[in-house]
């Protein structure tokens, strides 16, 4: 039998080189919880065991039972009827086997029902629904929802919402998006007013919310009157059931079996999660974390899947009397799949890790605030964490989510015509990994967020620390040419710096910020060849292509060709 997991040798590739001793310490509390919980690890083997066979079981299920009701629940999509909606009858076997395998709640604590998982292996799941079913992602990575509740919500909250997300009974979603609140949230309007009670109702509208129809939606809303800005939204748990209307479902070009909803807000009843006026500069910037990584491992089980159906087809289709996977135009094409699509994972299991990082070491501080103890060291340390991880979500995001539009275009192109009808799955990804790089924030809004960080080369000591490593062999070239890729990064950074044009810096960052990406990946990769002799291979294609690109992009920016900016009313005016 298949098993998306076991039949993924890069995969396992990652989860055995993965090293989390101190953040699985501090998930499971020191190791004092197997003191609790009998399914809780004595120690760090222990854990690392019972993750592997959890995902073993995920990777069962989305090889055999998920991956092959996807074709009909895309054709069948979901129903609003009523008022109601309903997910087409193959989600509903997904997600009722999902809640009967424990696995609804895989990043919530055991008291609650959950398996307490770090982030790094909830990831390895995400990517592997995805992989089965891109559109049943989007209702099992919504356990970030249950996930913000535990961090911020009140002990209250947790004990009445947490319970029905690890069984399943209860699925989550996050109401940001509002019809002139796209990207820019700041702009929300949807209003949160309290009674003479103090209890807090919600009125307006929403729109695109993914699983709108969820029984617990947690809502962005403006709580402070006369504010125009972020400070005045605060965050909000509320019943799906009260007082809240589907208003239409989206008919939309993938992800079918995904509900994207616009709602009706009628002086629904709702509770205020943390504090107020922390919705959005605190509350849904973390939470953001997540759904940016939530849609880039989507991307790469979709990539993965593109990949898988291409080899396959092209080992089948025979013309001029031989597979065309001989033939040296459809096997170049393979491997440039193959090399995006390992190192994308290289990538994003290094950005999976520094959330995880960057979340326990929070998590470890406010223990040893409670306990009365210092925290200065860790403090240093979180800093740092979280100036890596507001980096490497935003690249890994832009990074992935762009690369699987173009494997999925070639994955197609290389069905010929046949790609091109329904009865093929490779149509069907196509379509759906078209959302990737537009929900969570565009691409361009990546680049935005990843832009600061690239602009004060805050991995300069990386860098250094990894040029300074004695390479050997034929990875010592490859090493050279990560060096020179540096040197028109800070050449290209200094020129776009000196010009102190915001408007040249800000169209120049899309540029920065690829080379940068080419930069940490090349040594992620290059570190990977020395233990691995099947990696040499995805290094030397990587980082040769990369250099001839890093060149392309440091001419872009030297060119001056962003000057056409300036005429941009005339260029694009029309007669």
């Amino acid at each position: 039998m298949p098993n998306f997991f076991l039949d993924n040798s890069d995969l396992l590739f990652h989860f055995n080189r993965l090293e989390m001793r101190d953040i699985v310490a501090v998930a499971e509390n020191g190791y004092e919880d197997a003191k609790h919980f009998s399914d809780a690890p004595v120690n760090y083997d222990d854990a690392m065991e019972n993750y592997r066979k959890v995902l073993e079981v995920v990777g069962e299920l989305a090889a055999n039972r998920i991956a092959p009701r996807a074709a009909e629940i895309d054709q069948e999509g979901v129903t609003l009827k009523n008022g109601a909606v309903s997910y087409a009858k193959g989600t509903q076997r997904s997600l009722s086997e999902l809640g009967q395998a424990d696995l609804m709640g895989m990043i919530l604590p055991r008291k609650y029902g959950g398996l307490n998982f770090p982030f790094t292996f909830y990831m390895m799941s995400v990517e592997m629904i995805a992989r089965a079913d891109a559109s049943l992602m989007n209702l099992f990575g919504l356990q970030d929802i249950g996930d913000t509740i535990r961090k911020f919500g009140s002990e209250e909250q947790r004990d009445e919402f947490l319970p029905k997300f690890c069984t399943g009974e209860h699925t989550g979603a996050m109401a940001l998006t509002e019809p002139d609140a796209g990207s820019d949230l700041q702009a929300v309007k949807l209003h949160a007013y309290q009674n003479a009670d103090g209890k807090w109702f919600l009125r307006g509208v929403k729109r695109f919310i993914t699983n709108g129809n969820a029984h617990v939606l947690l809502v962005l809303a403006r709580s402070e009157a006369g504010t125009k800005d972020g400070r005045g939204l605060s965050l909000f748990a509320c019943y799906g059931s009260d007082g809240i209307k589907v208003r239409r479902i989206e008919n939309k070009l993938g992800i079918h079996g995904s509900p994207t909803c616009e709602l009706q807000f009628n002086d629904t009843p709702a509770q205020l999660v943390g504090s107020r006026k922390f919705g959005l500069i605190k509350y849904v910037l973390d939470l953001m974390y997540r759904a940016r990584m939530g849609v880039s491992a989507q991307a790469l089980g979709i990539s993965q899947a593109a990949y898988e159906e291409a080899v396959r087809y092209a080992k089948d289709r025979v013309q001029f009397g031989k597979s065309i996977y001989s033939l040296p135009a459809v096997s170049n094409m393979l491997i440039d799949m193959r090399v995006t699509l390992e190192t994308n994972r290289s990538l994003f299991y290094s950005s999976a890790l520094s959330v995880d990082r960057k979340e326990k070491l929070e998590e470890l501080i406010e223990k040893l605030k409670s306990q009365g103890q210092p925290f200065s060291e860790q403090a240093a340390e979180l800093k740092h964490a979280t100036r890596i991880a507001n980096l490497l979500t935003p690249m890994t995001k832009y990074v992935l989510t762009e690369s699987v539009n173009r494997i999925t275009y070639d994955a197609l192109q290389i069905h010929g015509g046949t790609g091109y009808m329904k009865e093929f799955r490779v149509e069907r990804l196509a379509r759906d990994a078209r959302i990737t790089n537009i929900y969570e924030g565009t691409s361009q809004l990546q680049i935005v967020a990843a832009a600061g960080q690239v602009s004060n080369d805050i991995l300069h000591d990386y860098f250094d620390e990894k040029e300074k490593k004695g390479y050997t062999g034929g990875l010592r070239k490859l090493s050279d040419c990560l060096k020179e890729i540096r040197r028109l990064f800070t050449q290209s950074l200094a020129y776009v710096l000196e010009k102190k044009d915001t408007g040249f810096h800000d169209v120049a960052s899309k540029d920065l910020v690829e080379l940068y990406s080419y930069l940490y990946v090349g040594y992620l990769v290059l570190d990977e060849a020395e233990i691995n002799p099947r990696k040499v291979f995805i290094a030397n294609r990587y980082i040769l292509n990369a250099l001839a690109s890093a060149r392309k992009n440091a001419e872009s920016i030297r060119s001056e060709v962003y000057a056409d900016l300036l005429h941009a009313d005339k260029i694009l005016a029309t007669d």
